[in-house]
């Protein structure tokens, strides 16, 4: 059994963007919560959620992604 390299490299791609959300996303539900009185309260409060909700679908994706280049058969 080898390794598929495209496929490992692409699992690698996804699992760095999913550690850039997983910056972004408590970063800005922490900016929203001390500005409470702020207009865009809500709105950055949601776009938050979804970035974190995002970091977790990127991290499973990316592990299966990985596991399947590892031990898939072609």
């Amino acid at each position: 059994m080898e390794t598929d390299k495209e496929i490992l490299v692409k699992g690698l791609k996804i699992m760095g963007i999913s550690l850039a959300c997983l910056f972004i996303g408590p970063t800005l539900i922490h900016i929203a919560l001390t500005n409470k009185e702020k207009p865009l309260y809500i709105p950055i409060l949601i776009i938050a959620i979804l970035i974190c909700a995002l970091a977790i679908f990127l991290i499973l994706k990316g592990l299966n992604t990985i596991i399947d280049s590892m031990f898939k058969k072609k």
